[in-house]
């Protein structure tokens, strides 16, 4: 009599097992799920741009230095987490900033130059920064070789250190702040009194540096604390600018 017992009350019993273990695969997914939350649109993300030439992924330190800055001197909710945007990817169009730099060829591929022009064209702002702070740097002319090719020979220019970008935040009235690298025996060994730009409907599209603003800002953001002014302020102009010029 037992043995007839036992087979129903065993296969109840694995059924019930089966359903605990489902249970807590769903809530083992759901857990998952959460932290991979996208974060709001209305978040400013730091994106940067990869390319396929050249060195893209400089400066490692500078996008959560930059982030920072904004959280101590602004309001603007901020996604605490740099994103890579490749740019032959349509993602490129979901942020309104991007960070390109490099010390090496720039040189885009088909794909790559159609969304870099048309990104700008609709309104855009790409941050272009000179690593090698040379204008002779095999960066800067490749670099600004490619601006030439995709907004004509003229669009690239000095843009006038009375310019809104100097006052967006901070009042700079002198122009570009300078750099601790411009002079630090690399590169061209000059100071570059002057940031270039491309403006698209009177707006800056793309503003493009040799000042090396990248390595400048370029450490843990917490040693900030030791510098008598913050020299990540300009950054902060840069992306105000960029989001509400």
């Amino acid at each position: 009599m037992l043995s007839t017992i036992s087979k129903p009350v065993n296969l109840k019993v694995k059924k019930n097992l089966t359903e605990i273990h489902q249970r807590k695969q769903e809530i083992k997914d759901k857990i998952i799920n959460f932290k991979k939350i996208t974060p709001p649109v209305n978040q400013f993300t730091f994106a940067r741009l990869k390319y396929r030439s050249g060195d893209w992924d400089t400066d490692q330190r500078m996008p959560s230095n930059l982030l920072n800055s904004l959280i101590e001197y602004t309001t603007l909710p901020v996604n605490l987490q740099e994103k890579v945007i490749d740019l032959e990817s349509n993602d490129i169009f979901q942020y309104p900033f991007c960070y390109i730099s490099g010390h090496k060829l720039v040189q885009f591929s088909t794909q790559e130059s159609a969304h870099f022009h048309q990104y700008v064209q609709n309104g855009g702002f790409v941050f272009a920064d000179d690593c090698n702070h040379d204008i002779d740097g095999l960066f800067a002319r490749s670099f600004e070789a490619q601006m030439h090719a995709l907004f004509g020979p003229s669009a690239l220019e000095k843009i006038p250190n009375n310019h809104q970008i100097y006052h967006s935040f901070f009042k700079f009235e002198k122009g570009p702040p300078n750099t601790a690298f411009e002079l630090n025996g690399w590169g061209d060994d000059i100071v570059h009194n002057y940031l270039k730009a491309i403006e698209i409907n009177n707006k800056i599209g793309v503003l493009y540096s040799n000042k090396d603003y990248g390595c400048e800002w370029d450490y843990d953001f917490r040693n900030k604390r030791f510098y008598r002014i913050d020299n990540t302020r300009f950054s902060i102009n840069i992306v105000m600018y960029a989001l509400t010029s």
